[in-house]
């Protein structure tokens, strides 16, 4: 039976070809403007019915106009004899209106004529009207205002793409959506910060939703293709309906708009009309289709309205999907031609059936059409007239009132999805696909070869309109084609049989591969590089760097816009459909491999790439799909390279041969050398000269050879000279301990590399190693002279000298200053010794000079020296220390050393081994040994040891925590939760808590606690971070907080992390409100002890504690738990006190002044304490002193008391959004947090705590803990103390894993694991759509062991008392499943012994293939392909076998009673039917066959006959022949690929580039100018085209000449002539010399034709020629030439120029100019880097700081400008500070926090009330990012200010201004009334 009854091919005709190609962009149809329009009324129709054109405008036009008046009811004109009784009202039978005039007419014609070849005729004349009637929708069809039924096919961030019926596409913008989503939009935008309530697109809008949607606008994209815009606002969608069209059981579109607490506003556009949704009756809703979400604002829903009040004004709806689902437009509903709506599905009768559709009667009156494409597909050619079926509206037309409507089952139930096509089918090629059938005017419908249905335009059929053959496309024919496209709404794929598109290598950005060559046409050249269009949808971009060879300067001499070009693919992004290519030829006709990932490069692969980074250490080399790898210097040539940034040059292509690839670090090293390098003889060591000519000057860079070690360091051979040299052993490394390791692993002979000479004084050279000396001479952060020292300069140095009175420090050049034993440190320093050693690096700042004796003094404090970002210095720190390691393994490796040396080289730091304990000592350490540590000491402490207890002898796992290479110690641990550690994605700079496993001096080793990976911390975070109290050390088992930097081992084998969040070193300690039991009470000295009873008055009452007055001096404290015995929950105790209440009270405690510590009685300073005191009654009572003990001053003793599991009652205090944890008091001197997800099971509550929470409200408490600090105690608000089995909490979603489940971060640090079976009571198809990653859920413990937590998030776990049905209960054993019940699971694998389903976590059951369908399938893949891993299925159990846990389960519709899960659509004959029998003894014929080739003895066969065997046995119904074939096409593969890989040649090594030849050979590509500049071909073309002239050709270039200089001359006169030529500039300029501003043009004119150096030297002209008076336009060309540096120069050339600029202008307009242009070109670190310098140099100077604040601000950085106005007060004068303060607040307005500037203007305002020029300040800026409530408080506090008379005019007059522009007459009035009042005071005042 085929789909659609097929057409004559022969029926096409020329017409049909005409128009263009369809839009390739925005807007796909099924078929293009030259199908033409389905309208009835055609001028061609019309002239043949001799109907007159004005006639049929008319009679629509009336037609319309009568159905809106008077849509129904009314009398109607009796039918007439003969006709059939139910006929509908000729008028809005659109579709028929030519049909019946023509039927008419005939009739007229056969009464008069009675001629049967004329009725012949009219009856074909009929049929082809009738198929115009049902030609499909296209693009030029629609018009505004057009009501469609559309389905989401994508979401995007803002916009949606519909797809249309006929397989058109529309799209939804964002503020299309409805009121309340773009007023929470517009809400957005103004306020710039996310909106909680606010949900994506994505979120609201899958994927197959079904939508009603209108048609706003019809235009064009830029590339000229149309575009439908649409909208599904209700209020467009509905606008045709009215308060008195609305019926109950009409079934609207709605979307919601408000969400209340009992239910939802729905938005259903109709004006006057309110629509309330009560939550009852969504219940249903959000639990099956919305996975138990609550409804978003913004959420489409089908509405059905259940009850109408008040006349329409109030309506009740329902969204039930049964309710819906069953919903049907009835004529009692009312419906008109004028509101009917598409998605409304009505009873119908058919009228008449055709071949290419059928027309409908409905609702009575309306008649609709139905296309070929929306016949209901299992009923195609059983339709008959009169036939009643049930259809849905696709679409009304707004003018013709068309109707198309649609019969296919999806859309008879509203409220359902539509499916998706798999993205790996659109792309592919069908060899043979089968026409079903042929429409002349549409196109043809294919069945594909895994039997859907699929559909070609006509125009896709042939590559032109000549060559189409409708002949070729007979029913059963088959054909080539190509997938392009998938249209949901039709159900069908979109098919092209053009050659070009068959043959195209790709389609989308997804089928182009890196590596790739292809070909495309330059659509573009711009400044960053060329547009090239690869084909009509995919374009690609070729970087500047990338358009040949070698650079080009004019681009648009070798390449013109639209010419052919062949690039190769670098990178391919088809997420962001982005292309990156490649001109250069060598690339693109490379032979060698293409070099695409890290897992490719093996070493000895020669490929080739291109350089992207020459410096010293060698060069970096690009390849594909970012692939880059390292040559390092000693690589890059046979002979040594001084400056490979000379030698190479940025995109130089080049041949390499890989060395070394470690593809998880993506490290790759690379070679030039490609020939083998010729080991050199071993030659004498040759002695060092004694007498030298050379000298070495300070910073100069050479390489060593160690001769021999000394007591103090190294004698060294500088290996260019010879000359012999000393390097100090503290002068090899930063890290003092690496200098020692280095000097003890270092040998004679060895070659260190990249040494810095540090002085050359007497004949003896002394050399530096230290990485920070070498960085800070290269970047030129020194001094050379005592004259460049200022104060305020950091400088690196080292320690020379170490007195009693302070440190000496040396810099380079030999400068050296004193850091005073005051200055040394933060902490105070009892011996200097302590602090630092000699030889180590420091940072200095310097404090002062004294220049008559040349002294300097330092301060190494680290307040003053650390730098802004202290965790990017602690994490340098840590990996410049672990480098130099790893440096020194590598070393040790490479040498022949001793056993010992070969064991610690082969030890890494989280390396398990298997060794034997040699001895446990008394203290609980153990020793180990074996063969990989021979020679070793391996130690565990007894914290590592742990639990185990090791006796020697026995074999034991280890895992080494460190090893020291100096004393060959190696330390390890045998804790289980370090051997184990647990798999986990772990995030860049995310925070983690982690546990001190072991302590060396540089740093510790810690190990995450969620996972057990190791950690490298630095114990400093400074050079000069070397002293710490035994109080501050790590210790082993400390945990501590680290913030992750790396999150892959690397070579070091463990992460990389600083301790963080670090904490701001605040050196003068600022009162925090969180921190303080009283504000502003002084210390006075008293007798008060412990116990003692005092009368007092309360002065303040706070939400936490009470003020009390004791005496006219003395203030004391009441805490808010020591006011009652009994605290009643959620009560405030102190709001029981007044101000002036008098008090009885009895002394607890005291409370520091300084610290606000709890001070006890037993406390030395406690008589200057502020007394803690109690009123609660017990206290009070005569022998309550006996009952108060005083308390310990340790925290933890404090703590002791409390132990996990009891209740207490805790004060809110307030909570702390930073941290997310709610701090609270549960006694004066003890606190506690509540961490977030112990603070309600009830997710709103944690959304927003702030507002649950009040300050100094009383909670109820379960104590879990201490922190990590023990100095407060760990709450919870839920009961939860700890995550035993069926504890309920709340966790937030970490990990969202597809077909497995959820990982769940829980309190207490833990994660759990949800499976998909425990993510709800129903099953759903998609089960993790609702979950996201930060969502919080509630959960259920169901097992805690070994630390692996597993979960439940089901409801009848985690609230047992909902009583909720559970549709799939919890299976958790076999003997859970009985026979015969119907289950849901989802699909785990399609294996060859069937389909397995998982039914829960542990019970799994298997289907067998002749129990999925009732259909015999031909190849297994099929069951893949419809039964992906995931799919939800419902299946009946039909045996279980308890024994064996086996589960038998059938999907065939007969047993579970649901449809099957192949569509019948694939023509798949049934197992019953005679077919399937004949299937079945084929299948069996070939069993036999294979069974006679096994005993021929073809070995090959046996794995077959197995597989034939169990098939067998299973019946899975799977034919093996077709396996078979299978095998065999494979193996034609397999030997095609070989004949390919024996015709491919030997690869030619090209001669282009070697690096054999010497130094010299590189020189040579150089002279070869042809292949260097396209400017020269150009060039030579001239040269080669000159003839001799002729005397007469000579004459008229004489007079050519004359002519052109006439010309010049006039043009020199004329005023408004520009400049064109250097001539004309030269001329100008020596003109008006001192005019900067012609020599600024005159450098433009030479950067235009990219002429640099020449631009340079006209630079270099204005400043000798423009006189020395005119300063400022000097200054404008240093400036000019600053920028020019900057955009083409290199840092080196902009660094020169710029000292120069320093030295002959003003510094600080320099300055700032160059960090203008770092600003504007985007280079914000060099700015921020010269922005720090100005501050050292400049800090005096009010304008650097406010630069610096600016810019800051304007990249966002709000916290660093906090900081940096506490800097700007220490460094300025204090005159100054309002002035800035205020400045900096005006920059916060403008840029940054206006709360936060808001802040400082209060905080500077209550300071300095009578700053009247703050004040001033302020209300412009209120006034311009205030509130008008805001400015108005803040006028009426000005003007009640005591300020002088004239001062308090000019705020009343501004007042008055304010309010006459912005207030209203009232207001005016008022203020007039204060300023009135203000007179009358100050006059009475005066005569009093």
């Amino acid at each position: 039976m085929h789909w659609v009854p097929s057409c004559s091919p022969e029926v096409a005709t020329p017409g049909d070809w005409e128009g263009t190609e369809p839009p390739a962009g925005r807007v796909t149809g099924l078929q293009s403007s030259w199908f033409g329009s389905w309208f009835p009324c055609r001028a061609g129709d019309n002239d043949r019915w001799g109907v007159p054109q004005s006639s049929v405008a008319q009679r629509n036009t009336n037609m319309a106009s009568i159905e809106e008046n008077f849509p129904r009811g009314g009398t109607q004109k009796k039918p007439s004899e003969g006709k059939a009784p139910r006929r509908p009202i000729e008028q809005d039978n659109l579709f028929d209106t030519q049909y019946e005039e023509g039927s008419q007419k005939r009739k007229r014609i056969q009464e008069d004529q009675g001629k049967g070849k004329k009725l012949k005729e009219e009856k074909k004349e009929a049929i082809k009207a009738n198929a115009k009637d049902f030609e499909l929708l296209t693009v030029e069809a629609l018009s505004e205002g057009m009501l469609l039924l559309g389905c989401v096919k994508e979401s995007n961030d803002f916009e949606l793409v519909i797809s249309l019926p006929n397989g058109l596409t529309g799209f939804v913008q964002v503020t299309h959506i409805c009121d309340a989503y773009s007023k929470m939009l517009n809400e957005q935008v103004a306020t710039e910060e996310l909106l909680e309530d606010l949900n994506s697109l994505s979120d609201l809008y899958p994927p197959g939703m079904l939508v009603r949607c209108t048609v706003t606008s019809m235009g064009k994209t830029m590339d000229g293709h149309q575009s439908v815009k649409l909208s599904i606002n209700p209020k467009d969608v509905n606008k045709a309906l009215n308060t008195t069209a609305l019926r109950s059981g009409m079934l609207l579109s709605g979307l919601v708009s408000s969400v209340e607490d009992h239910g939802y506003l729905i938005d259903i556009g109709v004006s006057g009309a309110k629509a309330f949704l009560p939550r009852q009756k969504s219940q249903s809703y959000i639990k099956l289709a919305n996975k138990g979400a609550e409804l978003k604002i913004g959420q489409y829903l089908n509405c059905l309205i259940e009850e109408v009040k008040n006349n329409g004004r109030i309506l009740r709806l329902s969204i039930t999907r049964s309710e819906v689902a069953a919903a049907i437009a009835t004529e009692e509903q009312n419906w008109a031609l004028s509101n009917l709506l598409p998605g409304l599905v009505v009873k119908a009768q058919v009228q008449k059936v055709t071949a290419n559709g059928i027309s409908l009667s409905f609702l009575s009156s309306f008649t609709g059409i139905v296309d070929f494409m929306h016949l209901d597909p299992k009923k195609v050619g059983s339709y008959s007239e009169s036939q009643t079926v049930k259809a849905c509206i696709l679409s009304v037309h707004p003018t013709s009132k068309a109707v198309r409507l649609t019969l296919r089952q999806v859309f008879l139930q509203p409220g359902t999805g539509l499916g998706q096509l798999a993205s790996s089918r659109i792309g592919m090629v069908v060899e043979e696909s089968v026409v079903k059938s042929f429409h002349a005017n549409t196109g043809v419908i294919f069945e594909l070869d895994d039997g859907t249905l699929a559909f070609a335009r006509l125009k896709h059929l042939s590559d032109t309109k000549k060559s189409f053959k409708p002949g070729a496309f007979k029913v059963g024919s088959k054909h080539r084609c190509r997938i392009i496209d998938y249209s949901l709404m039709d159900e069908l794929a979109l098919l092209s049989l053009k050659h070009q598109i068959i043959a195209a290598p790709f389609l989308r950005y997804q089928d182009i591969c890196p590596g790739r060559v292809v070909e495309g046409k330059v659509l573009a050249l711009k400044p960053f590089g060329m547009q090239v269009k690869v084909t009509d949808h995919i374009r690609g971009l070729v970087p500047h760097l990338h358009l040949a060879d070698v650079l080009l300067k004019q681009p648009e001499k070798k390449y013109s816009v639209g010419g052919e070009v062949k690039c190769r693919v670098l990178i391919s992004n088809p997420e962001e459909k982005k292309l990156i290519l490649t001109l250069k030829k060598t690339l693109v006709m490379s032979k060698f491999p293409v070099l695409t990932s890290y897992e490719a490069a093996k070493p000895g692969l020669i490929t080739h790439g291109f350089i992207v980074c020459a410096r010293e250490f060698g060069c970096i080399v690009k390849f594909y799909n970012d692939v880059k790898g390292l040559v390092p210097k000693n690589e890059l040539s046979s002979e040594p390279i001084p400056s490979p940034e000379k030698v190479f040059y940025k995109g130089q292509v080049v041949k390499v041969i890989v060395l070394k690839c470690e593809p998880e670090q993506e490290k790759l090293l690379l070679s030039f050398n490609l020939i083998s390098r010729t080991v050199s003889g071993a030659e004498g060591e040759q002695i060092p000269k004694k007498s030298r000519q050379v000298a070495y000057e300070t910073g100069q860079m050479v390489d060593v050879k160690v001769l021999k070690k000394k007591d103090n360091g190294l004698e060294v051979s500088i290996l260019s000279d010879n000359v012999s040299a000393h390097l100090p052993t503290m002068h090899l490394s930063d890290h003092v301990v690496n200098c020692k390791l280095l000097y003890h692993w270092l040998q004679e002979g060895d070659i260190l590399r990249r040494v810095m000479c540090l002085s050359d004084k007497g004949g003896h050279i002394t050399l530096c190693r230290k990485p920070a000396m070498i960085s800070a001479v290269q970047e030129e952060q020194v001094v050379r002279s005592f004259s460049e020292i200022q104060p305020g300069m950091q400088l690196a140095g080292y320690v020379r000298n170490i007195m009693s009175y302070g440190v000496f420090v040396e810099f380079p050049f030999g400068l050296a200053g004193l850091a005073p034993k005051a200055d040394m440190s933060d902490k105070f320093v009892t011996d200097t010794k302590d602090h630092f050693v000699v030889g180590q690096t420091v940072v200095a700042n310097v404090t002062s000079m004294d220049e008559e004796k040349q002294r300097i003094l330092l301060c190494l404090k680290l307040s003053e020296v650390s730098s802004e970002d202290p965790a990017a210095e602690s994490l340098s720190f840590l990996s410049q220390c672990f480098e130099e390691m790893k440096e020194i393994r590598d070393t040790m490796r490479r040498r022949n050393h001793s056993k010992v040396a070969q064991n610690l080289c082969g030890l890494m730091p989280g390396q398990k081994l298997d060794l034997v304990v040699q001895e446990v000592r008394w203290d609980g350490s153990a020793f180990f040994n074996g063969s990989c540590v021979a020679g070793l000491t391996v130690t565990a402490t007894r914290y590592h040891v742990g639990d185990k207890s090791l006796v020697a002898g026995q074999k034991a796992r280890v895992l080494v925590l460190h090893v020291d290479a100096l004393k060959s110690v190696v330390h390890v641990s045998l804790r289980e939760e370090l051997l184990n550690p647990k798999a986990k994605r772990l995030m860049e700079n995310s925070q983690h808590p982690a546990v001190v496993q072991h302590v060396a001096e540089e740093f510790a080793i810690a190990s995450l606690v969620e996972t057990g990976q190791l950690t490298a911390i630095p114990v400093a975070s400074h050079f000069n971070d070397t002293f710490r109290f035994d109080s501050e050390k790590l210790k082993v088992g400390q945990t501590v907080s680290v913030t992750l930097k790396t999150v892959l081992t690397g070579d070091h084998g463990v992460l990389l992390a600083v301790q963080g969040p670090a904490k701001k070193r605040a050196f003068i300690r600022s009162r925090k409100e969180s921190e303080t039991g009283e504000e502003g009470l002084a210390a006075v000295k008293h007798s008060l002890c412990f116990g003692d009873v005092v009368k007092g008055t309360v002065k303040s009452v706070r939400p936490t504690y009470v003020t009390v007055a004791i005496d006219d001096k003395l203030m004391g404290s009441i805490h808010t738990s020591q006011i009652l015995d009994e605290v009643p929950i959620g009560s405030f105790p102190t709001s029981r006190l007044k101000a002036g209440q008098k008090v009885t009270a009895r002394v607890i405690g005291g409370r520091d002044v300084k610290t606000y510590r709890y001070l006890p009685i037993t406390h030395p300073h406690f008589t200057q304490s502020i007394p803690e005191l109690s009123i609660r009654p017990s206290d009070l009572k005569e022998d309550g002193g006996a009952a108060l003990s005083p308390k310990g001053d340790n925290p933890s003793e404090r703590l002791r008391p409390y132990k996990a599991g009891q209740t207490v009652t805790c004060f809110v205090k307030k909570y702390n959004a930073i941290k997310m944890w709610l701090e609270v008091d549960i006694t004066p001197e003890v606190r506690g947090r509540v961490p977030q997800l112990l603070l309600s099971l009830n997710p709103k509550v944690l959304k927003h705590p702030e507002k649950s929470f009040k300050n100094g409200q009383a909670l109820s408490a379960t104590v879990t803990g201490t922190d990590a600090s023990e100095t407060n105690l760990c709450l919870s608000l839920t009961g939860v103390h700890s995550l035993a089995e069926g504890t309920v909490t709340l966790g937030t979603v970490m990990k969202v894993t597809p077909h497995v489940g959820l990982t769940v971060a829980l309190p207490f640090g833990k994660t759990g694991k949800a499976s998909i079976f425990h993510l709800s009571d129903s099953y759903a198809e998609q089960p993790l759509k609702n979950f996201s990653i930060g969502k919080l859920v509630r959960c259920c413990v169901l097992s805690n062991e070994d630390n692996k937590i597993e979960i439940s998030l089901r409801q009848s776990r985690t609230n047992p008392k909902s009583k909720n049905k559970v549709e799939d209960p919890e299976m958790t054993r076999i003997e859970d499943v009985r026979e015969g019940q119907l289950v849901r699971g989802y699909v785990r694998s399609v294996r060859q012994s069937g389909v397995f389903c998982g039914l829960s976590s542990s019970v799994v059951g298997r289907i067998q293939f002749h129990k999925v369908v009732p259909f015999f399938i031909p190849k297994q893949s099929l069951y893949e392909q419809y039964m992906p891993e995931g799919m939800f299925l419902t299946a009946k159990v039909l045996s279980v076998n308890n024994t064996e846990s086996h589960v038998e389960l059938s999907l065939l519709p007969e047993d579970t009673g649901k449809p099957s899960v192949l569509p019948e659509s694939l023509g798949l004959p049934r197992c019953d039917t005679d077919k399937g029998k004949e299937k079945r003894v084929e299948f069996k014929k070939v069993k036999a066959k294979q069974k006679r080739r096994v005993s021929e003895g073809e070995q090959e066969a046996k794995p077959r006959k197995k597989r034939a065997r169990l098939m067998d046995e299973d019946d899975s119904g799977i034919e093996v022949f077709c396996r078979e074939e299978e095998d065999e096409e494979e193996n034609k593969r397999k030997s095609k690929q070989e004949t390919k890989c024996v015709e491919v040649p030997r690869l030619q090594v090209s001669s282009g580039f070697t690096w054999d030849e010497g130094l010299n050979a590189l020189e040579v590509p150089v002279l070869n100018r042809k292949e260097e500049s396209s400017d020269s071909e150009e060039e030579d073309d001239a040269q080669s085209t000159r003839k001799k002239q002729t005397k007469k050709e000579k004459e008229q270039e004489k007079q050519r000449l004359e002519k052109e200089l006439s010309k010049v001359e006039a043009t020199l006169m004329d005023p408004s002539w520009q400049p064109q030529t250097a001539d004309d500039f030269d001329r100008l300029v020596l003109s008006n010399p001192s005019s900067s501003i012609l020599w600024l043009q005159y450098m433009a004119f030479h950067l235009q034709a990219t002429e640099m150096e020449k631009a340079r030297a006209v630079a270099e002209r204005a400043l000798k020629t423009i006189s020395f008076r005119e300063e400022q336009e000097k200054l404008n060309v240093w400036v000019a030439l600053l920028n020019l540096e900057n955009m083409y120069g290199t840092e080196e050339t902009l660094m020169k120029v710029f000292e120069r600029a320093v030295q002959y202008n003003e510094p600080l307009k320099v300055f700032q100019h160059l960090a203008d242009i770092y600003a504007s070109s985007e280079k914000y670190q060099q700015a921020d880097d010269l922005y720090n310098t100005m501050l050292k140099r400049f800090r005096q100077e009010k304008s650097v700081w406010l630069k610096y604040a600016t810019f800051l601000l304007k990249r966002g950085q709000v916290e660093a400008t906090h900081r940096l106005l506490e800097r700007a007060l220490k460094g300025l004068p204090d005159k100054e500070h309002v002035d800035v303060i205020s400045k900096f607040a005006q920059l916060e307005f403008h840029f940054g926090d206006p709360k936060h500037a808001k802040a400082i203007f209060e905080s500077t305002l209550s300071s300095y009330p009578k700053r009247t020029d703050i004040w001033s300040i302020y209300i412009d800026m209120m006034i311009k990012h205030g509130s008008q409530k805001e400015v108005r408080d803040i006028f009426e506090r000005v003007i009640h200010l005591s300020l002088a008379a004239k001062r308090m005019k000019f705020f009343f007059k501004r007042y008055l201004d304010y309010e006459k522009k912005y207030g209203t007459s009232e207001t005016i009035q008022a203020v007039k009334v204060a300023a009135l009042e203000y007179v009358e005071s100050k006059s009475s005042l005066a005569e009093s």
